[in-house]
């Protein structure tokens, strides 16, 4: 993502004095240190959780055994418990985001799960919204795509947020 869609973003969570955090698994961090880099940052992340191993997902973010050993640890099962585990230890975070995926071959890939599907969780107002997407490319460029993909989703979320909040702004009026 241009730095200037970065910063467009980042002032976007000013405006709507909205925070944000991130779990991560094979982003490995590159969300938070790619939002890093927008002007405004520093007001609207609260921290990022990199969870690359699943002994990480289950200790820092409580993700279950079970869910680990029946979905694998590339699932939309096992992100959802990512980000609930994040919104538990950062409750004031207004927006969490949980990424996991198949950067490169092995573990989990399948048909239905080639090398580039990821997952991510999305967590605002007490909503969670489950992204699958697929990528094509080696490890980094799947890595970044998925990165620019949250920061577009998140862009529209609070465009959404800003349109709801109108909706009610002049609902209110009208009474």
């Amino acid at each position: 993502m241009k730095p200037s869609d970065l910063n467009s973003l980042a002032q976007k969570f000013l405006q709507y004095k909205l925070t944000l955090a991130f779990a991560e698994s094979c982003t490995a961090g590159l969300l938070a240190s790619e939002f890093v880099k927008a002007f405004g940052s520093s007001e609207v992340l609260l921290g990022s959780v990199v969870t690359y191993h699943p002994t990480a997902k289950q200790r820092l973010l409580g993700v279950k055994k079970e869910t680990l050993a029946l979905y694998t640890a590339e699932s939309q099962q096992v992100t959802n418990e990512m980000v609930m585990g994040l919104h538990k230890h950062l409750p004031t975070a207004d927006v969490c985001v949980a990424v996991t995926g198949l950067c490169g071959g092995g573990a989990s890939e399948s048909e239905d799960k080639p090398v580039g599907t990821m997952y991510f969780t999305v967590m605002h107002q007490n909503r969670a919204y489950e992204l699958r997407q697929e990528f094509e490319g080696d490890c980094d460029k799947v890595r970044q795509l998925a990165a620019d993909y949250i920061f577009d989703y998140l862009n529209t979320l609070l465009d959404e947020h800003a349109q709801q909040h109108a909706g009610s702004a002049v609902e209110e009026k009208m009474k």
